[in-house]
């Protein structure tokens, strides 16, 4: 958003007189109603305080003029309730976060602005949609984070076979993402044990939502009241609360159980599936797919991810019905064990086999720079750079959207890069919009 004062040839606190702000008229209303509330109570206590204050000003108007006592007065009284009322705010709501060179004005009209934003779902999981999030945090504040819950490996999968809860990895990382990064709660939200008899490789988060997921009953809560502490913007919903596993039917014949097995196990995937194969999807997310003005689907990894999420009929079958603008944001690279030799098309033929619609999205958006130094250790790792095979796209329906996604790496480094990942879909949405209204204006005319 950027520090909006910085460009304006005003003084600081006079960008309080910016339109939009809201804040205003509730200013104006408390000033006057606390002059009336003093006034009636003044006039009960029969005090005459209209008779003695006229009275007063008559005497010291016949010394000093009626108008700079006037003044004077007003403006005292208004600089005494206005600072008081400003510190009141931050006290209370405490809108600058913890930035303490961030101005109440800023923070102000940063959540007055972030709070008019889309309505974005975002349904994905693993490092994919926490960079997403970190991105798009700063388009709009109305963001709901679906993520998939067959994680069962590091941290997670411990936890889970041991405490029986969801696997929390993912929804920390994503609440984190959804913080402010600078945040010294987020870093130790973050933070990995290294040593010591059975907490080593777990992450402090990690702990902190499987104790409140005991505490509060369910990982919803859970999830709720570590992002309160977090401030985050937007919500993180886990999208079902079944104790989803994730099964991988090769094409060689192989039953593959488990999400950390799957890539594993060096096969082409025929098809994916849950045990229990029916998961109720969690209504609140339900409920924000409805709602939603935007549907984003990925980066991350294909049939471990993303896929998964689809594999709620709920989910799927909301999703597709939508009116909402959709959206994937296509893997870079290949994934060795996932999708060896995918093209983009073939991403997009797996979204809508599992989905089993060709409506789950209405556009692909593409990477079309890769460094020319490209890093020897994607070659090592037989990961290469995903073919765009346009024609075959186009036959599934789906239109293309492509853009530099990467972070600059002078290794060759191939990384999305938060920030260009959310202004690609958030300029891809405006103008899908201001196409909308175009269309719609012409239709009417004719």
């Amino acid at each position: 958003m950027g520090k909006f004062t910085d460009n304006m040839k005003m003084p600081k606190d006079a960008g309080w007189l910016i339109p939009g702000l809201q804040i205003k008229r509730w200013f104006i209303l408390i000033f006057f109603g606390a002059v009336f509330v003093a006034l009636g109570l003044l006039i009960l206590c029969d005090l005459r305080p209209i008779f003695y204050t006229m009275e007063f000003i008559k005497k010291f108007a016949s010394k000093v003029s009626t108008e700079w006592i006037a003044f004077a007065v007003v403006m005292f009284g208004s600089a005494l309730f206005f600072k008081g009322w400003q510190k009141t705010n931050l006290s209370i709501l405490d809108l600058n976060n913890g930035k303490e060179n961030e101005t109440i004005l800023e923070a102000l009209y940063r959540r007055r602005k972030l709070n008019r934003g889309p309505k974005i779902v975002a349904i994905g999981g693993g490092t994919g949609l926490s960079m997403l999030l970190k991105g798009i945090k700063h388009i709009t504040n109305n963001i709901t984070a679906v993520v998939t819950v067959g994680d069962d490996g590091g941290s997670s999968g411990r936890l889970r076979e041991e405490m029986g809860v969801l696997p929390p990895g993912d929804i920390r990382n994503c609440i984190a993402a959804l913080a402010d990064d600078e945040d010294l709660v987020t870093k130790l939200f973050q933070y990995r044990f290294k040593s010591g008899e059975g907490l080593e490789g777990h992450s402090f988060g990690n702990l902190f939502l499987t104790a409140l997921c005991s505490i509060t009953g369910d990982m919803v809560r859970a999830v709720k009241e570590s992002s309160n502490v977090l401030s985050i913007r937007g919500r993180v919903l886990p999208s079902t609360l079944d104790d989803m596993k994730l099964v991988a039917e090769m094409e060689d014949g192989r039953i593959i159980h488990g999400e950390s097995n799957i890539p594993e196990a060096h096969g082409k995937i025929k098809r994916l599936f849950t045990d229990p194969k029916k998961c109720k999807a969690l209504d609140e997310v339900i409920f924000a797919i409805r709602n939603a003005d935007l549907i984003i689907l990925g980066p991350g990894s294909l049939y471990t991810s993303v896929i998964p999420n689809l594999l709620i009929e709920e989910i799927s079958k909301e999703v597709i019905d939508s009116n909402a603008k959709k959206i994937y944001v296509c893997n870079i690279m290949t994934q060795p064990g996932e999708t060896d030799g995918y093209s983009v098309s073939d991403h997009i033929q797996a979204l809508m086999k599992h989905a089993n619609s060709r409506k789950i999205i209405d556009t692909v958006l593409v990477n079309d720079f890769l460094p020319a130094n490209l890093a020897d250790k994607y070659r090592m790792a037989h990961s290469y750079p995903v073919k765009i095979d346009y024609e075959n796209i186009k036959k599934l329906g789906v239109k293309v959207f492509n853009k530099k996604l990467i972070e600059d790496s002078k290794e060759g480094l191939v990384r999305h890069s938060s920030h260009r990942v959310a202004r690609a879909i958030y300029y891809w949405f405006r103008k899908e919009l201001k196409n909308n209204r175009h269309n719609s204006i012409f239709s009417l005319r004719s």
